[in-house]
């Protein structure tokens, strides 16, 4: 039998088709080039002409059937890359996010991720809080911090420590004001937790040091979060023998008091 296709019409065709039609095509292609008439030609008299022509042609066309396996692979492959990576959450803080006096898997920021992996989220907070961290020192770790983990959400737990040390509520107004406008430059929400004293400070200076955490929040536009340690205070057994560090029983509550102003902004 004689072949109908003209070359234009067999390149259009197996330009559409499939790997597999393109292998069974392949098969029917190769017996009726064997069984082409050249010229009444008998293929026993010119056998090395009919084998380079089959093997031209099955090499071409199996180039084809693997081009098409690949792009038929392709869209397997991109969407399995493209699936979605876990949003980070970084949280710069002191000893009441570092876990002092506990095992750091029982403080408040484990425990977070814990209820966000419960919810099926595609959040995940980061830990840089280091004990005795004052705003001065997350000043100078936070470049560094945004650029390795790259967070959309920065929570600055910070300033307990400067008031404890009695530093200038302006100094700590303009640290808390440069953490947020990094981290707003980096793309990233920030966002400030209030913090307090002990009294024995004098009134002044404890309300002054307090009223600094709402004014960093309002020049610069991060997210508020109140004082989460006030009803903490009643029970003993929340509370370590310093007055000032939540116990691992108190961490839950921390999670439930701040979760609701972190749900927004993710």
């Amino acid at each position: 039998s004689k072949m109908t296709n003209s070359p234009a019409e067999v390149c259009t065709i197996f330009s559409n088709l499939s790997a597999l039609t393109t292998v069974r095509l392949m098969r029917s292609f190769s017996y009726r080039l064997l069984n082409l008439d050249l010229s009444g030609l008998a293929r026993w008299q010119c056998p090395s002409i009919f084998r380079a022509i089959w093997l031209v042609t099955f090499a071409a066309l199996s180039l084809h059937a693997y081009g098409n396996a690949e792009q038929q692979s392709a869209p397997s492959n991109l969407h399995e890359t493209s699936k979605r990576e876990a949003a980070n959450i970084l949280v710069l803080g002191d000893s009441i996010s570092a876990g002092y006096g506990m095992n750091i898997e029982d403080g408040w920021v484990n425990l977070m991720n814990q209820t966000l992996i419960q919810r099926e989220t595609d959040w995940r907070l980061i830990n840089a809080s280091i004990s005795g961290e004052t705003t001065t020192g997350g000043l100078k770790r936070l470049p560094e911090l945004l650029q390795e983990y790259s967070p959309e959400i920065v929570v600055l737990e910070l300033g307990g420590n400067d008031g404890l040390r009695g530093y200038p509520t302006a100094k700590i107004l303009d640290n808390l004001l440069a953490m947020a406008t990094l981290v707003n430059r980096a793309g990233a929400k920030p966002v400030i937790i209030t913090m307090r004293i002990p009294p024995n400070y004098g009134p002044r200076y404890t309300q002054d040091f307090e009223a600094v955490f709402a004014e960093a929040a309002n020049q610069s536009g991060a997210a508020l979060v109140p004082f989460l340690f006030e009803s903490l205070a009643v029970s003993e057994d929340l509370m370590q023998d310093d007055g000032i560090h939540p116990t691992a029983k108190a961490q839950p509550l921390l999670v439930e008091g701040f979760l609701p102003y972190l749900e927004p902004l993710m």
